[in-house]
């Protein structure tokens, strides 16, 4: 059996939101009202998904019109085509951009803004300058 990030893209759903309890069996038994599926692989371990690899596209897309927000073993599931794409690439990079040189930070505060280097120093200037006054 092919693992399920090699399955056809036009043919496989994804079904979310699914209980604990929910067993291949249970999950071929709902789909199989919709076309001849290949392959059906149920998440364990993190429990609470599934993908469906039906052998027709249309199928796919039937049962997603279908089946979105219905309940499959006592929990309602969200029902979507694939998109291929893994939970970490969902808006993430993988690796975070490297931080900026230290150069950048010390051109942040030029010394014709202000006479101080940064605002915090200004702040306890200011704070001496009136003491000094009283």
């Amino acid at each position: 059996m092919t693992q399920f990030r090699d399955w056809n893209l036009e043919c496989k759903v994804y079904i979310g939101n699914l209980g604990s309890r929910a067993t291949k069996d249970d999950i071929e038994a709902v789909f199989s009202r919709y076309g001849p599926i290949r392959n059906v692989w149920v998440a364990r371990n993190p429990p609470g998904f599934a993908f469906v690899e039906f052998e027709d596209s249309r199928d796919a897309e039937d049962a997603v019109k279908a089946l979105d927000g219905t309940r499959i073993c006592g929990a309602r599931v969200r029902v979507e085509m694939s998109h291929g794409r893994t939970r970490n690439d969902r808006g993430r990079r993988r690796n975070p951009p490297p931080p900026p040189p230290p150069q950048y930070h010390r051109r942040r505060y030029s010394r014709s803004r202000s006479r101080s280097l940064s605002p915090r120093y200004h702040h306890q200037r200011g704070r001496s300058d009136s003491r000094e006054r009283r």
